[in-house]
């Protein structure tokens, strides 16, 4: 029983170098999961506002300082957003050009719904992917589709 422990114990101290030699960079994606979030200069609130964004807005998580998340958005922008604005509990997306075309189902040949188009930095979150096409939800809970190559999803 004693070997064991000790081949296991070789095997814990020649692996765990190891992975800190895996990218601490790996994206992961982050929802906004407040109806507000403010996005900032640095990891703390002394630093400056940048942006101010709605619920399910989509990122890429690059570092963790603290309590803060050093992020990218669809443009490759780089903020800092406190961890308890955000969620990984599902999918977002972001309108990625103005004037984009929202339906009532999966396809063109679907009215638009009444509230679209809607113009880019829309953010909502994915409900499902049939397709080339996302249905998707807004903040405030209105339903819609569009087509897969008109959003960046997370």
């Amino acid at each position: 029983m004693q070997k064991l422990i000790k081949k296991l114990l070789v095997i814990l101290i020649l692996i765990l170098p190891a992975l800190w030699l895996i990218p601490q960079s790996i994206a992961e994606a982050l929802c906004i999961s407040n109806k507000m979030a403010n996005l900032r200069q640095g990891p703390g609130t002394h630093y400056e506002k940048l942006w101010q964004v709605f619920k399910y807005m989509p990122f890429k998580k690059m570092k963790k300082k603290g309590s803060w998340y050093r992020v990218k958005d669809l443009d490759g922008d780089i903020y800092w957003v406190h961890k308890k604005l955000v969620t990984q509990r599902y999918k977002c997306a972001v309108i990625k050009q103005n004037k984009t075309n929202l339906r009532k189902g999966p396809g063109t040949k679907y009215d638009l719904i009444s509230w679209s188009p809607v113009d880019k930095y829309f953010s909502v979150k994915v409900l499902q992917i049939k397709g080339k096409w996302v249905r998707i939800e807004d903040g405030v809970g209105d339903k819609g589709w569009v087509s897969r190559s008109l959003i960046w999803i997370q």
